[in-house]
């Protein structure tokens, strides 16, 4: 077990992308054991992203298997007609793009109406002036740190400005609201997000990816971040 203090400002959310499908419920339980504070389920149709993943079906099947909560990350073209499947699969918390959702104030408070936590994600080259309007209503912002689709890109530097300035928006109007972070995100990358702002990082190469196994993957990450 790693020591990370509980109430802690720093979050870690394995995601369940990289981990190695043959032995998902082994892996997620191994990254509970180990300190995770939540999973990091990434949706996508093929359609909004260039990939295929996961649907309401494994969120069902993982319900189960870890007490930790669970977080679904819709990259899909249509979120509004899936929110109601993965709510009552048992996900914790449900995201949707700001590029994706086309009524996105109707689609948060659907979220809210579920009785889920309601999230909004930003691409990179998306300006962070798009959230202004939707920020009081929303429990988290999922700042993306690559161009979201697949796993195991590099953090893309030039990211770091827009999640200052989110962090700015988020502290003026909505300070109980959580800057997250994925993509690229390590030991190398986090302390430079921390200091930009994040406070909740989505990791998945670099734990589930760690040749020496999830566990010292993530002890190194929550080492990075002060966890």
């Amino acid at each position: 077990m790693i020591p990370r203090n509980a109430d802690s400002a720093i979050k870690i959310a394995p995601s369940i992308l990289s981990a190695d499908l043959s032995r998902l419920a082994e892996q997620v339980k191994e990254v509970e054991a180990a300190g995770a504070d939540r999973i990091h389920v990434d949706v996508m149709d093929g359609c909004f992203v260039p990939n295929i993943t996961f649907g309401p079906v494994l969120v069902k099947w993982l319900r189960p298997v870890t007490r930790l909560p669970l977080e679904v990350h819709l990259m899909i073209a249509k979120p509004d007609d899936f929110l109601d499947a993965f709510a009552e699969a048992g996900a914790d918390s449900l995201i949707v793009h700001v590029e994706g959702a086309t009524h996105l104030n109707r689609t948060i408070q659907h979220i809210q109406k579920l009785g889920r936590k309601a999230g909004v994600a930003i691409n990179p080259a998306t300006p962070a002036v798009m959230l202004e309007e939707i920020l009081p209503e929303l429990d988290l912002v999922l700042a993306m740190t690559v161009n979201p689709g697949f796993g195991g890109q590099s953090f893309l530097p030039g990211t770091l400005a827009k999640i200052a300035a989110i962090r700015r928006m988020i502290d003026s109007v909505n300070p109980d609201c959580e800057l997250e972070v994925d993509g690229g995100v390590d030991q190398d990358s986090a302390p430079r997000l921390i200091a930009a702002g994040a406070r909740v990082f989505v990791a998945g190469s670099s734990i589930y990816g760690a040749p020496d196994g999830p566990t010292a993957g993530l002890r190194r990450l929550a080492g990075s971040v002060g966890g």
